[in-house]
């Protein structure tokens, strides 16, 4: 399991994961300026939490902070690129419950995947309705353990292998909740369990 950032056990309580971090740079690494509390928002955590963020990758060298916003530096670009996740947006429709989705592709990981059961679950510990997961079995496009999405929804295995550009070695994992933080915070933790 992957950790980017140790919270400490003593002190004021942090409320974020290591999800909100790699959101955060992603965010950033449009090349755009941000500012703090907006990015606080767009992560949905409170500003003490987005400020030890803020903090801890300015140390890191992986930010800039100026008045005018945060950008991300090449060091932070370089750090989120051997990361083995890339954001993807793609609709499973009926396949995802909640009002909120977002789809991230973890490479070369698909070996670990059993049942869904395990990215389901972590996607509702971090609060949101949870996690489904797709692979490719035997060229198959499938919801493991048994759903196959290029016999039962052709039009939407299509799309989801147009979208995403999975492989067979790769696993997507979709998050939905209520909230688009929710659905990524969903989706990245279930991802960094499998990396």
């Amino acid at each position: 399991m992957m950790k980017i950032m140790e919270v400490p056990q003593y002190g004021p309580m942090f409320r974020f994961s290591d999800a909100s971090i790699y959101w955060a740079l992603y965010l950033l690494s449009d090349g755009k300026r941000v500012g703090r509390k907006k990015l606080a928002e767009a992560v949905g955590i409170g500003e003490g939490s987005m400020r030890r963020i803020v903090d801890t990758l300015k140390e890191w060298n992986f930010i800039l902070v100026k008045q005018t916003g945060i950008t991300i530096t090449k060091a932070g670009t370089a750090f989120m690129k051997q990361i083995p996740v890339r954001i993807v947006d793609v609709q499973l429709g009926d396949s995802a419950v909640g009002e909120f989705s977002q789809g991230v592709v973890v490479l070369g990981v698909a070996g670990k995947i059993h049942n869904g059961m395990q990215q389901r679950d972590a996607g509702i510990k971090a609060g949101a309705h949870g996690c489904t997961t797709a692979v490719i079995r035997d060229g198959v496009l499938m919801i493991p353990p048994d759903w196959n999405i290029d016999k039962e929804n052709p039009d939407l295995a299509y799309s989801i292998r147009k979208e995403t550009g999975l492989t067979q070695d790769d696993v997507l994992i979709v998050g939905s909740g209520e909230t688009k933080p929710l659905a990524v915070e969903a989706a990245l933790s279930a991802a960094f369990e499998l990396i």
